[in-house]
């Protein structure tokens, strides 16, 4: 637990700082104390604090803030701390914030007693007479006219903080003007508000990450269920087609930006070699046809020559037997025209014997009609 305590001076811090590290076993910070032990112990930032406080000065805050840097660095603060009298200002407070937020701490209340003033001058004048009457000496500081100096003090450069705090909601007032075992009681309680607070928030935070993956994984399942159904529903050949996943890093546009580039350049430098490539076979194919072209020629001629042989023989058979045929054929036309003159003779001869008859028949005919 880390904590701070507020309130000005007589108002108890001291008191209840002491009850707070017996009950949950964490240290108390003051910076009057720490800056004495750094300074003791030969720290780089104890040297400076001391040069610094023997000319006189006040320390700076970042000498403070290194002080507690180193302080709450060490094994007994890893349970936690009370920072007694700091930070007293805002900005002490801005860098306690970024000290805090560097290491990976964060503060988990800053407890203000609110007292009223009048009461504190009573119970300062009391303190000091019981101090003397048990034989001690009281403090320098510790008289009326010291506390209204601090006290003005109080109200012009550490009040603010409790307006920083409340904005910041780390805020919790107790009364101080209770007893001591009162405000003691008081700063217990509203410190376990605020314990159970963060457990339910934390409880909280769990389950909202563990939903958060849940729904994660419910969304990448159904992403692949309908990937796998729109690459079944499609012909084969097609499921490399399927729409891309959205990139969400410019590395791998970038990427294939450069792959694109690559791919071009190939592609372009193939494109001489591919015209070479198409040139020679260009050039194959035109000696092959001219090759071929020879080889066609020279199988016509020998072609022709063997047709022309073939023809010749063809013609000598064909004139052979044409020779052959056309004795007979003269014979038999010889033989038909001797016939035919035959038969001419013949039919001259009757056509000579019937004349006279007729003639005779006609001269019959002329004499009955006369």
């Amino acid at each position: 637990m880390r904590l701070i305590l507020l309130g000005p001076p007589g108002a108890g811090k001291g008191t209840q700082a002491a009850r707070l590290v017996e009950r949950h076993g964490i240290v108390q910070l003051s910076t009057g104390d720490m800056l004495r032990a750094a300074v003791a112990a030969g720290t780089p930032v104890g040297l400076k604090a001391k040069d610094i406080m023997a000319a006189g000065g006040l320390v700076p805050d970042e000498v403070v803030i290194g002080i507690i840097s180193d302080r709450i660095d060490q094994d007994d603060a890893a349970q936690g701390f009370i920072l007694d009298g700091f930070p007293r200002t805002v900005p002490q407070a801005e860098a306690l914030d970024s000290l805090l937020k560097d290491k990976g701490f964060d503060l988990d209340a800053v407890v203000e007693l609110k007292v009223n003033e009048g009461a504190l001058l009573d119970r300062v004048e009391t303190r000091v007479a019981e101090m003397r009457a048990r034989g001690e000496e009281p403090r320098a500081d510790d008289n009326a006219e010291a506390l209204a100096k601090r006290l003005s003090a109080y109200r012009a450069q550490t009040e603010p903080l409790v307006d920083y705090y409340s904005e910041k909601r780390k805020l919790l007032t107790v009364d101080g003007m209770m007893t001591i075992d009162e405000v003691t009681r008081e700063i217990g309680r509203v410190l376990e508000a605020v314990r159970a607070a963060d457990a339910k928030k934390g409880a909280k935070a769990s389950r909202a990450k563990r939903t958060v993956k849940t729904s994660a994984k419910k969304a990448k399942v159904a992403t692949k269920t309908k990937a796998a159904k729109a690459t079944a529903g499609k012909p084969a050949g097609k499921s490399a087609k399927a729409a891309p996943a959205k990139k969400s890093s410019a590395k791998q546009a970038v990427g294939k930006k450069a792959s694109g580039k690559k791919a071009v350049a190939k592609k372009a430098a193939a494109k001489p070699a591919a015209s070479k490539a198409a040139k020679a076979a260009a050039g194959k194919s035109a000696a092959g046809k001219s090759a071929a072209g020879k080889a066609s020629k020279a199988g016509l001629k020998k072609a022709a020559k063997a047709v022309a042989k073939a023809g010749k023989k063809v013609a000598k058979t064909v004139v052979k037997a044409a020779k052959g045929a056309v004795k007979p054929a003269a014979g038999k036309k010889a033989a038909g025209k001797k016939a035919t003159q035959k038969a001419a003779a013949a039919s001259k001869t009757k056509a000579v014997a019937k004349a006279p008859a007729r003639g005779k028949k006609a001269k019959k005919v002329t004499k009955k009609r006369a």
